[in-house]
């Protein structure tokens, strides 16, 4: 490999980069496996001896761990063109969608986007302030996950307060709202998601429709002041497709 090859990969660590140049890196044969049967374009493959032969440049282990963004080198890298999605400009009605505002660890948002898989949820609509779902650590935690679920950039409040408007149910997570297993839920609406911190921002819990709270067991015992944004997602998500059956 050329100095100029590896410093280009490296850069893609970037989000500056990944949205100039609408690439990202993946990493790991499964994953890379994946990426080629959905039909995405690899710019470039890279592997060690053995690893998708003919398809692939043949690099040695030590190049490998120059390009590498995870801290152990896997035994092949692919440089992929990021997919193309149309953003509606209101959640879709006839089904369930999540809404994240300013969830910032790549790894939550990683989680999020496998939990959005497994419970057949398409679409994810994020706040601008949000982690990028190109971040090498998202797309590894994803495991594949992000061929199938649909991630859109954008003004959340005023994108929730729209959807609202047409009369789609918006439903969030609040210390002060109705204990989810009791709450009437629908299979179809947009459920939000806040950040780590500081939780749903006030413009965006003023669209909400339905106000959810996940209850500490039993109700009286002393326990942890909130739950980690990914599991709380996972439990609510259950709760939703549990009621849909």
């Amino acid at each position: 490999m050329t100095k100029a090859e590896i410093q280009y990969i490296r850069s893609l660590a970037e989000k500056r980069q990944r949205d100039s140049d609408k690439l990202f890196v993946a990493e790991g044969d499964k994953l890379i496996g994946e990426i080629i049967d959905s039909g995405l374009r690899l710019k470039k493959l890279y592997a060690l001896e053995g690893h998708f032969p003919g398809h692939a440049e043949v690099i040695s282990p030590k190049e490998m761990e120059r390009i590498s963004q995870l801290k152990t080198a896997s035994t092949s890298l692919a440089v992929v063109e990021q997919p193309h999605h149309s953003t509606p400009a209101s959640a879709p009605k006839e089904r369930l969608s999540l809404a994240l505002d300013g969830v910032q660890n790549p790894g939550n948002l990683g989680t999020i986007i496998r939990i959005a898989d497994w419970f057949g949820i398409e679409d994810i609509f994020c706040s601008e302030n949000s982690a990028d779902c190109y971040n090498p650590k998202v797309i590894q935690a994803t495991i594949g996950a992000i061929l199938r679920v649909r991630i859109h950039y954008l003004p959340l409040a005023k994108f929730l307060q729209r959807s609202a408007t047409e009369g789609t149910p918006i439903y969030g997570t609040m210390l002060d709202g109705k204990n989810i297993y009791e709450a009437e839920l629908s299979n179809k609406g947009v459920i939000v998601m806040g950040n780590e911190g500081r939780g749903v921002s006030q413009e965006c819990v003023s669209t909400f429709s339905h106000s959810l709270l996940i209850p500490t067991y039993p109700a009286t015992r002393q326990s942890s002041e909130s739950l980690n944004v990914a599991m709380a997602t996972g439990i609510v998500c259950a709760e939703f497709r549990r009621r849909a059956r």
